[in-house]
Parts: structure tokens; C-alpha cells; sequence
């Protein structure tokens, strides 16, 4: 190793710095043996000599089309990765696979991939060389210093958000945004108000009950490919588990519910304070821990009262409230329709109360233990980043900023004037695979490789019962020589700022070798040799990391009373769904074929509501529909669905593209658009669920894409019927005939 950086230093660099590490546990290279520079392979695992034509093999990596990090396994058949599984090695999900993840391959082989570096000139992009595009961020960013300069980013973590940090300190800069669509920011800001740590594990698969309000766990969630597995064994231990869903748009969680509770949105807050009331007030749990002014605002809210607000029925409220109380331990979870609320934080804050009342801390909700390498460990994404960016943005307070891993042009509502506020930044870099919004929006555009083709590594922030360091490895060769990985994209920004640190490193993959030979010896296990460490690495795909034991703390935090919304209007739901997820997915065809899990709508966008609300309004199924705020309008067909409440109408994400490829461009709309800017005010996360809209007939019904499972027009298949249903006044003629 050079003789210019300390141990400390080193340490820092390699992403093994932190409390949880003593500096003695860790190995420190003395001269860089490991830099073999960048390798023609077809994989990192097996010699060339050794591949067999016409056979697959399997190799580890990890999957990167959501935050969750998923270990999959790729099959490589002469130099070609064909087919994408789950690693049953990685304990967040044993083998299994999500369709996002399964569809990896139609990103890798996209045919709308960039290829080359592009700068805007004349008010275009152009192709240029990498040469010139590296000269012309060394020129731009060597004028920009200190917090005028701004990374903005998906979720992110391991060795690439380590180096990412480091840019960042090396341009003397605070200012990293992390903007996710889905997320539960919320959520973890409550739990570490109440819990003590924002990203406790949470144990479905020993519960004996689980009360849901709107948590899609098993679609739209943080990590749906664990819990559904964890739902699995929820629903086959000795006594089944029984789950209780409750929210205003049928979620695929929803739909495999015991008992669907439709509920008026924005009355969660009330409905959870009603159940502290039985529980506390009739069932007689102790209020221990629970501060006086909450337990004050518990005793307001009597069934009679709470069914009247929610909707719901006050026998269902009771008997529900009856149940948690003697399955035990039970689990009680916040979703995305309650986090997204004006008042976000005090409705979570209210469902996680009942966690403390039951019990349930400790049981169901279990520590996650403390990381020892917090330099690794996720930098998750939200939407205040969102807001906050927007707002500097606007305030002229940035002179350059890099974007990668999110979409802000496509995802920010129009309320938040950012797409305005970007001609107030002089240079804007992207770091995209894909020609989406924000790089067609860009001054400079860097094509990076697929997750496919790349080395990394990733840490989810949801872990299962092992934490552990999940390995990326290319599955094979590139597909075009004019891309490059994120991590050589960043080692290369800090050799133009700190050459003495980073020049010995010749390349990412050098550099992750020596990241791996420093790392603690207490995690190495037995291997004999770093080469043994490494090659062992690569073959799991996990490193297992020991976070040690911790105790949860369990307090009730004080919160504000619930505000409900009379105003005239319905409730805008713009909904994620496993597939097309936040919009990121809309060019993969895969996921624009599989049918909403609910709708059975494919490749379009639709507007679901109750068929009792659309008749009040003179509306039909498949009528053409103006959905309207106060920040402007769509127009698409309407979906009639029991599964939802009558004061709301759901949009699905994921369509609306401007760009993005000939697989996302034109289609559907993007409700994202016309959501108010208005903020949960304890955590400045967008309350995405806040919105009024009206909906006005403008058209007669017409043709949808929908896969359709039931009886009607559509429903056969080369004249056969998919679904063959016999309604049950048929069934009861022909009893005993």
C-alpha cells in the first residue's frame, strides 16, 4: 500500500472504519498485490476453458431492481446470463425470486440501453468519447466547491455509497439526496422515536395474527420477496396465523387477507386510537408507558364514535381488537397509505402504539442488532430529499449535481416546480443506464453498466435473521464497451480530487480486492488466504456479519390528535404495485404484460373506483375519465372494483413516461404529476395520499388491456373459457339432484 495514507485513512477508504470496528480486528495490506486491473471474463468463477456449449452454470450476485437486495443466482450458458433465480444462500429471501427481479435480464439486454457518453450542445445531447466527457467533468466540477455541489441518488449502500461519502467529503460537500417513490421513511423515523432503532426485523412468521393498515408487504413493500416467505410460514405454523387487512384500495396483500376492511382514507389515526380504547378501556391491558396527554386522546375516541368516522362497523372493530388480544404475540403494521398522510407521522405513531400495548416488542419486533461497518450500511431514500432538493433547486443554491439510481424529472409532482428549477443549476450530470427523464433533462450523460455486468456490494436495510454483506460480481462480459460500472465511474471522480489516495487503485475491481483483504478478520471465518476469502465470497454471494444482540426500548411517543377531512372530493390513491413498482420497470415488457394483481389491467394506464361512487356520478365501466386536482388533470378509462372505498379513486404508478425507451414512452399517465406538494409536517415526507381530485365523465366506454379471470366479453381464449364460474343460486337448484 502506498506509504501516503495512514492506517486510519485506509481503513476509511476500504468502508471498515466505524465504532464497531477496532482497528486491530482488521487486516491492512501492505503493498496493492491485488490489482489485476479489469479482466476479459465470461465469469469470475469459472475459466473460459471450462464452459461447456449447451450447458448453464449458475453464479451469485445480487439483485438491484428494488432496494430490498435480493441474492440471485444468474445462469450463464456460453457467456450469456439467460436466466436470473433467487440465491438460496442469501437469508432476505432463500431462494426465491419477485418478477421485478426475474425481469433483470430485459434491462441487461434492452435495446434502448445508452452506449456512449452524450453532452448537450446546441440544446441537444450528442455522443462524445469518454475522454472528452471525463475532461469535461474535471473542468466542471473542479470549479464547483463545498455545498454547491450535490449527489442525488436512489437508495444506496456497501462499497458504493462508501465512495460516493468520500466524493462527497473530497468536494466538501454535505449534500446527498436519496429519493425513493416507495418507501417507509416514516415509519423508520417513528420506530427509532419509540423503538430506538429505525429498521427493527420484523417477525411475521411468528405471529399468530397480524392487523395490517394498508402495509402491501408482500407486493409494494421494502422487501416483499422475505416477507412473503415469512407470510408462508405465518400461515402454515401449528396454529395457522390469521391477518386482518385494512385500507381503502385492495392491495395484493389485501386480497389474500381472512377479513378486507375498506376504510375512509385518511381515518387510520382514529380507527388505531378506537382499538387502544378496547384494549386499555375494556379488555384492561395496562397503559403502562403510554404518556398522559395520548392516554387523554385514547379515552376520546368509543367505538360508536370511531365506527362513525372510519366506516367501519363497531362489531367488526371489537371483535378485531378481541382477537389481537388473545393470539398473541401478535404484529400490527403502518403501509404506505398511512405514512403518505398529512399527518403521517402521528397515524404511524398511533398504529405502533398498539405494538407497545400488545406486547408485541420483543416478539414480533425484534432488533436488528448494531451493524459493525456503518459506512456500508443503506442510505435509504425518501420523499422529503425530494422536497428539499426542489427547494435549493429553486433558491439557485446548487451550481452542479449527479444523478443516479432515480428518476426525480418523472417522479416529482408539478407542484414541486423542480423540472423549472433545473435550468437554475449550471451543470447537471447523469449516471443512467436508460435515456428516462432526468438524463434527457441533463447536461452530461454517463452510460453505466447493468447490475448484470458490474461489481458491487449491497447491504439491505430490511435484514433477515443473519445480517450479512450481499457480493455483486458480473454474470458476464459487457455488451457494449462504452459503458461503464458506477463504482469505476466513482473511483475515477475521486482520482481527480484525491490522486495520492486513489490513484493505487487501478480499477473497481482492484479496488474491491483490496476492500476484501482489509476486511476484519473476525468476519473472514476460516478462510486460509484472502484469494480463499474472496473466491469464497463470490461463490455464496454473502458475507455473514455478527451485529451482536440488542434490546429494543418500547415508549409511546405523544402525537398530534387526528384531523379528519370532510372536505368535499375523493381521496387520490396513487398506488404502487410488484411489477411496474414506482415507474422504473415501465420499459421492461415483462412487467408491462403481467396483469395488475387486482385489475388485471396490462400496458395502460386506469382510474379504479366503487362501483356505487361511479354510479352516483353517471359513470360505466371502461368510460373515458378526467381525473382533476388542484395542480392539473388526467384523462384514462375507469375500472369499476368492489376493492375499494367509495371516497377514493386509486391510479396506479408506473405509466406516464415522456422518455425512457419505445417500451415506456406514450403510455398511460403518471399520477405522480398532480399530487399536492403538501408535507407530513414532523418528517417533511410528501403526503402522497393527501389529494383531492374530481372525476368527470368525458367519454363513452371503450376497449382496456385487461386480462380478464371472471365471466363476459374477453374471457376465453381461442374460444375456450380461462375461468369457468357458476353463480351460487345455480349450485343450490341442483343440490341433491
Amino acid at each position: 500500500m502506498s506509504g501516503k495514507m495512514n492506517r486510519r485513512s485506509f481503513l476509511k477508504v476500504m468502508g471498515w472504519s466505524g465504532a464497531g470496528v477496532a482497528l486491530t480486528g482488521c487486516d491492512m495490506p501492505t503493498t496493492v498485490t491485488l490489482e489485476e486491473g479489469k479482466e476479459e471474463v465470461v465469469s469470475y468463477l469459472m475459466p473460459e476453458e471450462y464452459v461447456i456449449p449447451g450447458v448453464g452454470v449458475w453464479y451469485a450476485s445480487t439483485c438491484t431492481q428494488c432496494a430490498a437486495g435480493c441474492g440471485i443466482h444468474g445462469r450463464v450458458r456460453e457467456g450469456r446470463v439467460l436466466k436470473l433465480e433467487g440465491n438460496p444462500d442469501a437469508a432476505v429471501n432463500n431462494g426465491k425470486l419477485c418478477m421485478m427481479g426475474q425481469a433483470g435480464v430485459q434491462g441487461h439486454y434492452n435495446p434502448d440501453r445508452i452506449t456512449s457518453p452524450m453532452m448537450r450542445t446546441g440544446g441537444s445531447l450528442a455522443p462524445i468519447s469518454w475522454d472528452k466527457a471525463l475532461g469535461v467533468l474535471e473542468e466542471k466540477l473542479g470549479a464547483v466547491n463545498g455545498d454547491r455541489f450535490a449527489w442525488f441518488t436512489g437508495s444506496i449502500s456497501g462499497h458504493q455509497s462508501v465512495l460516493l461519502t468520500n466524493h462527497l467529503d473530497a468536494m466538501g460537500s454535505t449534500n446527498h439526496y436519496a429519493h425513493e417513490v416507495v418507501n417507509n421513511a416514516v415509519s423508520r423515523a417513528v420506530n427509532q422515536d419509540m423503538l430506538g432503532e429505525a429498521n427493527p426485523r420484523l417477525r411475521l412468521d411468528k405471529a399468530k395474527m397480524i392487523v395490517s393498515f394498508g402495509a402491501d408487504f408482500m407486493g409494494a413493500g421494502q422487501s416483499p420477496v422475505q416477507y412473503a416467505g415469512q407470510y408462508a410460514k405465518f400461515r402454515t405454523n401449528k396454529e395457522r396465523g390469521l391477518l386482518v387487512q385494512i385500507e381503502s384500495k385492495m392491495s395484493l396483500t389485501g386480497g389474500s387477507a381472512d377479513l378486507w376492511l375498506a376504510i375512509k382514507p385518511g381515518t387510520e389515526a382514529v380507527l388505531a386510537l378506537g382499538m387502544a380504547n378496547l384494549l386499555l378501556n375494556k379488555i384492561k391491558i395496562s397503559d403502562a408507558g403510554i404518556p398522559a396527554d395520548v392516554r387523554t386522546l385514547i379515552n376520546t375516541y368509543d367505538v360508536t364514535t370511531v365506527a362513525r368516522i372510519t366506516g367501519l362497523a363497531g362489531d367488526r372493530i371489537q371483535r378485531v381488537t378481541q382477537l389481537l388480544s388473545e393470539r398473541t404475540p401478535s404484529l400490527v403494521l403502518a403501509g404506505a397509505g398511512v405514512e403518505g398522510q398529512a399527518q403521517g407521522y402521528a397515524t404511524t405513531a398511533a398504529i405502533m402504539m398498539l405494538n407497545h400495548i400488545l406486547g408485541n416488542v420483543g416478539k414480533t419486533i425484534e432488533s436488528a442488532g448494531d451493524f459493525p461497518f456503518p459506512q456500508l450500511m443503506a442510505k435509504q431514500g425518501g420523499t422529503a430529499d425530494l422536497v428539499a432538493f426542489a427547494e435549493a433547486a429553486k433558491a439557485k443554491k446548487l451550481d452542479a449535481v449527479i444523478f443516479h439510481g432515480s428518476n426525480p424529472v418523472y417522479s416529482a409532482p408539478k407542484s414541486l416546480g423542480l423540472t423549472e428549477a433545473l435550468a437554475n443549476i449550471g451543470f447537471k450530470v447523469a449516471i443512467s443506464q436508460f435515456p428516462d427523464e432526468t438524463a434527457m433533462a441533463a447536461d452530461l450523460v454517463l452510460p453505466v453498466d447493468s447490475y448484470l455486468e458490474d461489481w458491487g456490494t449491497q447491504v439491505p436495510a430490511d435484514q433477515a435473521e443473519t445480517n450479512a454483506i450481499h457480493v455483486q460480481q458480473p454474470l458476464m462480459e459487457k455488451l457494449n464497451a462504452e459503458t461503464k460500472g458506477l463504482g469505476d465511474i466513482l473511483l475515477t471522480l475521486l482520482k481527480q480530487r484525491k490522486k495520492d489516495e486513489y490513484g493505487q487503485f487501478e480499477d473497481y475491481y482492484a479496488y474491491l480486492r483490496n476492500a476484501f483483504a482489509a476486511m476484519p478478520t473476525s468476519v473472514k471465518n476460516d478462510a486460509k488466504s484472502n484469494d480463499e476469502f474472496w473466491n469464497t465470497a463470490l461463490q455464496t454471494g454473502v458475507i455473514k456479519v455478527d451485529s451482536g444482540t440488542k434490546t429494543l426500548q418500547s415508549t409511546v411517543v405523544s402525537f398530534a390528535a387526528p384531523i379528519v377531512d370532510d372536505n368535499a372530493g375523493l381521496t387520490l390513491l396513487p398506488s404502487p404495485r410488484l411489477g411496474l413498482f414506482d415507474g422504473r420497470h415501465a420499459n421492461l415488457p415483462w412487467l408491462q404484460e403481467a396483469p395488475d394483481q387486482i385489475s388485471k389491467v396490462v400496458w395502460d394506464s386506469w382510474v379504479e373506483m366503487h362501483p356505487d361512487t361511479a354510479a352516483k356520478m353517471g359513470i360505466g365501466n371502461l368510460d373515458l375519465v378526467e381525473v382533476s386536482s388542484a395542480q392539473g388533470s388526467v384523462k384514462l378509462r375507469v375500472v369499476l372494483l368492489k376493492g375499494m372505498h367509495a371516497d377514493a379513486v386509486a391510479i396506479p404508478l408506473g405509466q406516464g413516461h415522456e422518455a425512457y425507451g419505445r417500451y415506456a414512452k406514450g403510455l398511460g399517465v403518471n399520477p405522480l404529476q398532480i399530487l399536492d406538494a403538501t408535507t407530513d409536517a414532523k418528517t417533511g415526507e410528501l403526503a402522497m395520499y393527501s389529494t383531492r381530485v374530481t372525476v368527470k365523465r368525458i367519454g363513452p366506454a371503450d376497449s382496456l388491456s385487461i386480462v380478464r379471470m371472471g365471466t363476459g366479453a374477453g374471457d376465453s381464449q381461442v374460444g375456450r373459457k380461462l375461468v369457468v364460474t357458476v353463480p351460487v343460486e345455480q349450485v343450490r337448484r341442483t343440490e341433491g339432484t
